[in-house]
């Protein structure tokens, strides 16, 4: 999912055999890590007929030089320590097989953002448990053994996040609690607070959802908020949308206290949930009325791109904006998506341009007190620990989507589109009424809104739980009111177009009617009465077409009376602006 990945840190037990001219009996071979995990991957109920086999042997290079990378560095250290030039040839090849390594990495990026891999090492990481593959290490007095035990752990349960499989992840969670017990109970190491510290994080962050689904046993339901087949609303006959596609995105979270696990935030999780589709089952594919009878498969649903940047600094988020807007391929979209700590002016200014209303906040790790940066410049200067509106202007030479969720979100509506190319800014509400509880640290209402409006709908009206059959007859008529936005904007007189260019695509159709159902609710619901309690966009929405439109004003009364909580929503905003 993330493009590129931190080079894995060597093996400190496993060693590579003296070079003696000892002979002795061969040991009985034994599969390599790379082949047990290649045989678990392949082996995994129709996995490989889904991987290409370009990507294949992509995969097989890979692990191959990724082991005899670590055949040749594990062998350094059994040369003698003495003399001055036997060692040489040796740190040749392994310096040789590290380069390869490396220059295969850059030219083979496993960007494809496909589910199947992440289901692959689901399956890898399912073997090792089923088959107790680290039972031992409790046994022996090995305190960096029982580390890679945890750390194994930890990489499970984000590949369980990441796949929605919240069952399994409580029982991981669960394992790892008792794990890092008996590893502080045994071990007096430094690390003690930092295992505990990631305990901590997995557990709020499976609990950041601010309503539980609940079975007539009360067992919670996992939900899952991917792209469905029958999540977007479907163009109808007659509508005159774009053509382009969303091909990359960058998804970045910069918010201070944001429940977070392994450099993900909570609104990165949903961001990246609502840009994901739905994974297909193939074979049940094939079987619906209507499809083909063919030895060919269906044709595969891609996911977009996606680059997920924790906190970076400045340079690091221009580097891969640059990186993205150069491998965009022609009539498609690159989104930003920016969740993020406000920068405002420091001081007044005479002009109004794209760098004197602030932005939002990049990291910097200088002049930090509590989360807090020191401004220690004169007012004059700008801030340059700060994504500008103006820093985007070069990247809308291509059609560009921009979500920004913060307090100083408003700061980009005052984009200028200098190329003529489609561009859409989603803007969140720049503070929220002080009659909501705080659930910042559970992540941003707005992103939840666009990540899942029906649990954001019910959070504003007081809700906490709700039984499986009312969730989804209410999914079902949220679904009615999706397919009535979308008509209420093709059929506008007065919308700006770069919105109708964006609405071919399935992903930007579906952030787009749910922005409208959020702005429409937060105008109709009785505490959110100040203008910066509203999300904004950029260029203008049509406010009487869309947000305030009285068709769609009756369908979220309807919804708010189908939940019995009508009572919190005013019956009409016309009069009150």
């Amino acid at each position: 999912m993330v493009r590129g990945a931190r080079q894995p840190q060597q093996p400190r037990s496993r060693l590579a055999p003296r070079l003696t001219g000892i002979v002795e009996k061969p040991p009985r071979k034994r599969k390599s890590r790379t082949e047990f995990a290649l045989n678990e991957i392949m082996s995994s109920g129709g996995a490989e007929d889904d991987i290409p086999q370009g990507e294949r042997k992509t995969v097989t290079d890979f692990c191959y030089l990724l082991d005899k990378s670590k055949q040749l560095f594990n062998g350094l250290r059994d040369l003698p320590q003495y003399g001055q030039k036997q060692w040489q040839s040796y740190f040749g090849r392994t310096f040789d097989v590290y380069t390869k390594l490396w220059k295969f990495q850059q030219q083979h990026r496993l960007r494809t953002s496909e589910t199947s891999y992440l289901n692959e090492a689901f399956s890898f990481y399912s073997a090792i448990r089923q088959r107790s593959y680290y039972s031992q290490v409790n046994k022996e007095d090995r305190p960096e053994l029982v580390v890679k035990k945890l750390r194994y752990y930890a990489r499970f349960i984000v590949v369980c996040l990441l796949l929605n499989k919240m069952d399994v992840v409580k029982d991981l969670v669960k394992e790892l609690s008792d794990e890092i017990e008996d590893y502080t109970h045994r071990f007096n190491t430094e690390d003690q607070v930092e295992w505990n510290l990631v305990l901590q994080e997995v557990a709020a962050f499976v609990e950041a959802d601010p309503v539980m689904v609940l079975n007539d046993d009360n067992t919670i339901v996992i939900t899952s908020n991917r792209l469905a087949e029958t999540g977007a609303p479907l163009l109808e006959q007659g509508m005159i949308v774009g053509q382009l596609s969303l091909a990359d995105a960058l998804i970045i979270g910069n918010c201070n206290n944001q429940v977070k696990f392994s450099e993900l935030t909570v609104d990165m999780f949903r961001m990246l949930q609502a840009l994901e589709r739905e994974p297909m089952n193939l074979a049940s594919q094939m079987n619906k009325p209507g499809m083909q009878e063919s030895a060919d498969k269906p044709t595969r649903r891609e996911n977009p791109h996606k680059y997920l940047l924790y906190k970076p600094t400045f340079s690091q988020l221009y580097t891969f904006l640059a990186a993205s807007f150069k491998e965009l391929p022609a009539n498609s979209v690159l989104l930003i998506y920016l969740s993020a700590t406000g920068v405002f002016p420091t001081g007044r200014s005479d002009s109004e341009g794209p760098y004197d209303f602030g932005g939002v906040l990049t990291n910097s790790n200088r002049d930090i007190i509590n989360g807090d940066a020191i401004h220690k410049r004169n007012q004059s200067h700008k801030e340059m620990h700060c994504l500008h509106p103006g820093d985007l202007y070069p990247f809308t030479r291509k059609p560009l989507f921009i979500i920004v969720d913060s307090s100083n979100s408003v700061a980009y509506k005052n984009f200028t589109n200098l190329f003529g190319q489609p561009l859409v800014c989603l803007l969140s509400p720049t503070a929220y009424p002080k009659a909501l509880q705080d659930q910042s640290q559970r992540g941003s209402l707005f992103t939840l809104f666009l990540n899942n409006p029906l649990m954001a709908f019910l959070f504003v009206s007081g809700l906490s739980s709700m039984r499986r059959g009312l969730w989804e007859k209410c999914q079902e008529y949220l679904r009615k009111i999706n397919r009535d936005i979308a008509q209420l904007l093709t059929h506008s007189r007065s919308i700006d177009q770069a919105f109708l260019q964006f609405f071919g695509d399935e992903f930007l159709r579906l952030l787009l009617t749910r922005f409208i159902f959020c702005s429409a609710t937060m105008r109709m619901h009785k505490i959110f009465r100040e203008t910066r309690n509203y999300p904004e966009s950029y260029p203008q929405l049509p406010r009487d077409e869309t947000v305030e439109n009285p068709h769609l004003q009756k369908h979220i009364l309807e919804l708010a009376s189908i939940l019995d909580v009508r009572n919190v929503f005013l019956e009409s905003t016309i009069d009150d602006y």
